[in-house]
């Protein structure tokens, strides 16, 4: 596999440390607020990464950190009027529902800044000791630039070069030696959060956060090192300084980072007032959608946000779903030919999955990884239309399309719920609109569990609109299980009420989807008591 190493600017074979054992960072987020699309494309893309490499067989170590002490979170914590570590908890909790969302793996080690500090002070401790940082006074510790001859290696400028660029969290102070000293440590302000050190009460530095945490979990040294381009200056330049003085040794081999999201050609960013949170965007089109948007354009390459491009994603995504339902339905259900189709379609999916591993071995070129699996599904559907391929041949195709897309076994089956009269039946596929393009909506555990424990009631769908769909329950439920806790609505007209919300359900459906993580529902078919549902789960892991 080769990659594209942002320090020698060139590709590179990827050579691991250790054999078989990859040790990945990427930077997380600042949780002071939901993430946006800009923030999201690092996060799939390197849980991207992580998957393959795990694909091609290596273990791998990931760590991803949360920033939870910063100056964006003292100010939302005091507009707010809580504590730092309110808004922090209540971020975190809102990044994991996003974040599952969009079917990343968790880390390894996801640890906080505030969780680290001892091996935070040890790092400001080894630069104060070896002279390379040094106290201003009523300010904190700062790291001095002009001791490292190699600074500014990452971002291939010259130190007079990078201080212009260096950003909000870049700062200058009186009594900085040089323009470009940044802070390792800052000294406690009245009403911040602090914690005792050598030098005095304080908080750490951002940069700084990232060294120890990598550090303390994955050692002085790693193989990958990933984020967005607009940290490799100051952010990256400033780890690798610190790391490696710190440290006496290299911090990074490889050091990955993507490209931005752009509206109408400039970049998405809070402070251009343009982004789009994640939750904004997912009232209108689901997480797997998101995903598959963001993994459609190379990671190196721009890639520019519009609801013309998700829509396409969305409609490209249905293609995978009906052709891997289609194999799905042939194979179970006996449907086969004569076998006369068989070698052209085995052919066809070694060829694909030979490409489709060539690409992603070429820097992780998801883009046109994705083609070949669109040449899979084209092929596949030749072949289930022409009625000429053996049950063997079929599975063969699922078994390589459901291996290239990392679609959950489970997640392409039949299921029948009983909640009393009702049935639903339910089609585990990766389907995401119904017929008519209605939108998606999520259905939770609750919800379910619901269905499963109450008699006498069932679900239809009253009115379908794109963004929703508005739903009565149609017989009055039994006081039991979950219904019991809502007696407000065991009359009819309390459902009527409750069905004209405008509401999206939260949760996924774990003991149906297994390891499938958003599970996506929309209503194909209405037959009376019995609901036909078709399920979407992410398929580009």
């Amino acid at each position: 596999m080769k990659l594209f190493n942002t320090l020698t600017r060139t590709k590179e074979e990827f050579k691991p440390i250790n054999e078989g054992h990859v040790k990945m960072y990427a930077c997380g987020p600042t949780v002071y607020n939901y993430f946006h699309l800009g923030n999201a494309r690092p996060f799939v893309t390197f849980d991207t990464l992580r998957r393959y490499l795990e694909y091609r067989g290596y273990e791998v170590e990931f760590c991803q950190n949360f920033t939870d002490i910063d100056d964006k979170m003292i100010n939302r914590a005091r507009e707010e009027g809580v504590t730092v570590k309110d808004i922090a908890d209540k971020y975190i909790a809102e990044y994991y529902t996003d974040a599952d969302g969009l079917n990343c793996k968790r880390p390894t080690y996801q640890p906080r800044a505030t969780e680290s500090i001892d091996a935070i002070i040890g790092i400001v401790q080894a630069l104060y000791d070896k002279g390379i940082a040094y106290v201003i006074e009523g300010d904190g510790v700062y790291y001095d630039v002009s001791k490292n001859d190699h600074y500014g290696k990452l971002s291939h400028y010259k130190l007079d070069e990078l201080v212009a660029g260096g950003g909000e969290r870049q700062a200058s102070y009186e009594g900085k030696k040089n323009p470009g000293d940044f802070a390792i440590w800052k000294f406690k302000k009245e009403g911040e959060p602090s914690w005792d050190s050598p030098w005095g009460e304080g908080r750490p530095g951002w940069h700084i956060e990232c060294s120890a945490m990598i550090k303390k979990h994955l050692g002085d040294t790693i193989d990958i090192h990933g984020g967005g381009q607009d940290l490799i200056f100051p952010h990256h330049e400033n780890e690798i300084a610190q790391s490696e003085c710190a440290n006496g040794c290299c911090l990074a081999h490889y050091w990955v980072h993507n490209a931005f999201v752009n509206v109408d050609g400039e970049k998405m960013s809070k402070s251009l007032g343009n982004f789009f949170t994640i939750r904004d965007i997912v009232a209108h089109f689901p997480y797997p959608v998101i995903r598959f948007f963001i993994l459609t354009g190379h990671y190196r390459m721009p890639i520019n946000f519009s609801d013309k491009q998700l829509i396409a994603a969305q409609t490209s995504l249905q293609r995978i779903s009906t052709c891997a339902s289609n194999l799905k339905f042939n194979i179970d259900s006996g449907n086969e030919g004569d076998g006369s189709a068989d070698a052209e379609l085995r052919k066809a999916c070694d060829d694909q999955k030979e490409s489709f591993i060539a690409h992603m071995d070429d820097d992780l070129n998801t883009a046109d990884a994705i083609t070949d699996i669109f040449g899979l599904v084209k092929s596949a559907n030749t072949a289930v239309s022409s009625g000429n391929a053996s049950k063997e041949a079929l599975q063969y195709a699922y078994d390589i399309l459901t291996e290239l897309s990392a679609t959950p076994r489970s997640s392409i089956e039949r299921y029948t719920f009983h909640a009393g009269q009702a049935h639903i039946l339910v089609n585990l596929g990766l389907g995401l609109t119904n017929e008519s393009g209605a939108r998606i909506r999520r259905i939770s555990e609750t919800e379910i569990e619901g269905m499963r424990l109450c008699g006498g009631f069932c679900y239809h769908a009253e009115a379908v609109f794109p963004q929703y769909f508005y739903l009565r329950v149609s017989k009055k439920p039994a006081a039991a299980g979950f219904w019991k806790k809502q007696p407000e609505m065991t009359d009819e007209a309390a459902w009527d009420r409750y069905a004209g919300k405008d509401k999206l359900y939260d949760g996924t459906l774990r003991e149906i989807a297994g390891d499938g993580i958003g599970a996506w529902f929309s209503f194909d078919a209405v037959e009376g008591e019995q609901i036909l549902v078709q399920m979407g789960v992410s398929f580009v892991n």
